[in-house]
């Protein structure tokens, strides 16, 4: 039999608690395994603590977010490409197959020239791993866009072994997320299921309560090839309470669980 493909609880859509708790809500609520997002929670650094929270609730972590974000440019160094390597030596120490990266920024100017051969010799020197580039979004502000990415939010178009989906980024560039699987191709190896409501904005919402594609997405993926993770990537920032936020990602694991292709017997 053919094993559905496994469904992450990212840390980041427990935000404002700790890493630590992801575990505890992953397990609680049937999660298959944890997304970290390495922020400046220290745990979520730690390969020796996250190894500890994954062994007491019995979820394992199977992919690994590297510090990227704007809020993260100074978690372990402020050089992108140490940051990049502890991040996919956190994934090995914790047995995570996939990292996701995002694309440069583009006052990184050096490490954005050397992004592809960089990211090549990282992934030659760990080839456990694959090294999932994450598509992303032009930011509107003011009546004005414009693109903080090099060379640019759509990675496809520059060319990639891997890539993650992220359907709350399709919402926010206006991008057509089954267009965007397509020219993804068999290089769609992570998936970042949130939804969104095509606003312009990133909003992370609960699948289902947006109007992305995200159900056909999901049961489109096996006819893909796809033999990745999904992970969970939803906003809960505006929680009123724990059990507010465990109603939000149980909600988003059942319409996963529900989308997802059944497993095939052989």
């Amino acid at each position: 039999m053919t094993s559905r493909s496994p469904v992450l609880l990212s840390s980041s859509s427990v935000f404002p608690e700790p890493t630590a708790a992801a575990f505890e809500m992953a397990a609680a609520l049937g999660y298959d395994g944890v997304e970290v997002m390495v922020w400046t929670d220290a745990v979520s650094q730690d390969a020796g603590a996250l190894r500890g929270l994954a062994a007491h609730y019995g979820v394992p972590v199977l992919s690994v977010h590297a510090p990227c974000l704007l809020v993260t440019q100074r978690v372990w160094s402020s050089d992108p490409w140490e940051r990049l390597r502890r991040a996919a030596e956190l994934a090995e120490a914790v047995e995570a197959p996939t990292v996701v990266v995002h694309p440069p920024f583009t006052w990184q100017r050096d490490y954005a020239r050397s992004f592809q051969p960089g990211l090549e010799r990282i992934a030659h020197k760990h080839s456990d791993l694959t090294f999932a580039i994450e598509n992303m979004f032009p930011v509107r502000m003011a009546g004005r866009e414009f693109v903080p990415y090099q060379p640019g939010w759509n990675p496809t178009e520059a060319g990639f072994d891997a890539y993650t989906l992220d359907l709350s980024h399709c919402a926010a560039s206006r991008t057509d997320a089954l267009a965007m699987a397509d020219s993804m191709g068999d290089g769609l190896k992570h998936v970042h299921l949130g939804d969104g409501s095509g606003e312009g904005r990133d909003e992370h919402l609960v699948p289902g309560r947006g109007n992305q594609p995200c159900g056909e997405l999901l049961q489109s993926l096996a006819g893909r090839g796809f033999r990745g993770s999904i992970a969970v990537e939803v906003n809960t920032r505006g929680a009123k309470s724990r059990a507010v936020r465990e109603a939000d990602l149980r909600a988003a694991l059942e319409f996963a669980r529900q989308h997802l292709p059944a497993p095939a017997k052989v």
